[in-house]
């Protein structure tokens, strides 16, 4: 977080699709993902929320992690969990998504110019969620 390493209130794992421990149903996530975007997605990341206390702070991802041009995809499983996209400028806006189970979100690389998104905090009892991100990562 802010270029320092910190425990992240979340469980993480990756992979790249190459990988030959990649599990067989990450591979045909990815596959469809590829498939509906068109996008040549190399690496799938893992975030495992276990309740409503698991979360992440509003960020964009690192430039330098991702290939310009390229969009970032994510497969939400388990629990609808809320996610807020922020504008960086004024005028400030808010988006707020339900990220429903199922559901596919792909985010321009240009989007990590202009807003930070997150997954806050809830008070209300919640299920775990599994978000599986795809991205073109360079070699």
């Amino acid at each position: 977080m802010y270029d320092r390493d910190v425990d992240v209130p979340r469980l993480t794992s990756g992979y790249h699709l190459t990988d030959a421990d990649l599990p067989p149903a990450l591979a045909e996530a990815a596959r469809r993902t590829i498939e509906a975007t068109g996008a040549p997605f190399n690496r799938v990341g893992l975030n495992f929320y276990r309740d409503g206390r698991d979360s992440v702070a509003p960020h964009n991802d690192h430039l330098y992690e991702i290939v310009t041009g390229y969009p970032i995809a994510l497969i939400s499983l388990g629990a609808t969990r809320l996610m807020t996209i922020r504008s960086k400028a004024k005028p400030r806006r808010v988006f707020d998504l339900d990220l429903e189970e199922g559901s596919l979100l792909v985010m321009s690389y240009e989007t990590q110019l202009h807003y930070d998104h997150g997954i806050p905090k809830a008070r209300a009892a919640l299920g775990p969620r599994i978000s599986i991100a795809l991205r073109v990562r360079p070699d």
